[in-house]
């Protein structure tokens, strides 16, 4: 419990008070201080708060009389921020939890995320069960409906809010500590390349590293590239590249943002390329339902979704974007491609197999590389435990230059 300083509860107090209060009561009746903020743009709070956002920032002339409410807003946004890192950095609060609508959990999800990874964040929000891809994005944001809508405490909502007070609490007290003795790598994966993952991770961890792994989904790539621009990776193991490739088929991999693959400013991290997946775009679709641009494709159906082969034309494509990527690294990026595959569809037996187009892109991406980067090639699948082996060596040789 002394390890705690206080939990935020951050909210529209204007139009909200009586359900942040509650939620700031039933912290406290967990033995916890409730530090409040009120982000409300239409008036101040009712009631005494730590913080009212917006008295401070009219008295500042941040925030005037007829102002649009989106020009409110964003100036809202971004003085929260300010102060809610600023909070943070002093050590006053351990955690953040808010309650809202709409608006509401667009604004204090985005404050939110100021925070770094393993501060708790709960958003008790009537719009959870939509598509949180923007709101809660790489952050490591825990999103609960409220189920009924927030306005006034009734025998709902009250149990609600109290299970958000009681879930930031204990994420709050959390006390395990990770062994931050061993360098972490991190390595990308997807389904397709399960078994080159778990042999690769196995490897890297007997020579001493902490593997952490992401999911090639486009927020897990994207929250890789995040984490190593802060400094968490000593290096990267790039095994699945295969975002590129549902990026430009709109595959359901494909929401990546714009740097993902690209150099990280200031810092020469190593990472280790591997063309994982790159043999194929994820489209959700079954055997069933196969669009017609696609029924004269090779396809491997695999849940429903299926993996369509790339064509030629796609795989020059990609070939080009991802060395354009890589180009501005130069020394820091090395490249390793097994030649007999990219993925569990695409070998001597599998429905994506085309050794003719894995050529094409080979050729292609070396012509648009700089000569700086190193490119070897392995003649094994990319699922083969010797490739694994490769993979492991190659990537651990890298970090040891750089020590």
């Amino acid at each position: 419990m002394d390890r705690i300083s206080s939990i935020a509860v951050l909210g529209t107090f204007d139009t909200k008070g009586e359900e942040h209060l509650f939620l700031k009561k039933c912290i406290e009746q967990r033995g916890v201080r409730a530090l409040t903020i009120n982000v409300g743009t239409k008036k101040p709070a009712s009631c005494t708060l730590d913080f009212d956002l917006f008295n401070s920032l009219k008295a500042k002339g941040l925030i005037q009389d007829g102002q649009d409410r989106d020009q409110v807003m964003r100036v809202m946004l971004e003085e929260t921020k300010k102060l809610v890192k600023t909070l943070h950095d002093r050590g006053e609060i351990s955690g953040i939890v808010s309650a809202g609508g709409g608006s509401g959990t667009y604004l204090c999800t985005g404050i939110m995320r100021v925070l770094p990874l393993g501060i708790p964040k709960v958003m008790l929000s009537t719009v959870a069960a939509r598509d949180m891809t923007h709101i809660v994005g790489t952050k490591d944001i825990t999103m609960m409906p409220s189920v009924s809508d927030i306005l006034g405490i009734n025998s709902i909502l009250g149990g609600m809010l109290d299970k958000a007070a009681a879930a930031v609490c204990a994420m709050a007290k959390s006390t395990w500590i990770p062994d931050k003795n061993r360098p972490r790598i991190a390595l990308s994966f997807f389904g397709f390349i399960t078994q080159a993952a778990e042999q690769i991770k196995e490897l890297l961890e007997k020579k001493g590293y902490e593997v952490v792994t992401f999911h090639a989904n486009g927020t897990g790539g994207t929250a890789m590239e995040e984490l190593a621009s802060e400094g968490f990776f000593k290096g990267i193991l790039d095994l699945a590249t295969h975002e590129l490739a549902d990026k430009l088929m709109n595959g359901y991999c494909g929401g990546i943002g714009p740097h993902r693959f690209e150099t990280l400013t200031g810092i020469p991290l190593p990472r280790l390329i591997i063309p994982g997946g790159l043999d194929c775009a994820v489209l959700e679709f079954d055997r069933y339902s196969i669009p017609e641009q696609y029924k004269d494709r090779k396809i491997f159906f695999y849940d429903f979704r299926s993996a369509i082969r790339l064509n030629k034309k796609e795989t020059k494509i990609i070939a080009q974007q991802l060395s354009e990527k890589l180009n501005p690294a130069g020394e820091a990026i090395k490249v390793l491609i097994p030649l007999k595959g990219w993925s569990v569809a695409d070998s001597i037996d599998g429905p994506l197999y085309d050794p003719e187009t894995n050529d094409l892109f080979i050729k292609t991406f070396k012509e648009n590389l700089v000569q700086t980067i190193i490119v070897k090639e392995e003649n094994l699948h990319i699922n083969d435990p010797s490739f694994a082996k490769a993979a492991a060596d190659m990537m651990d040789q890298m970090i040891a230059s750089k020590r």
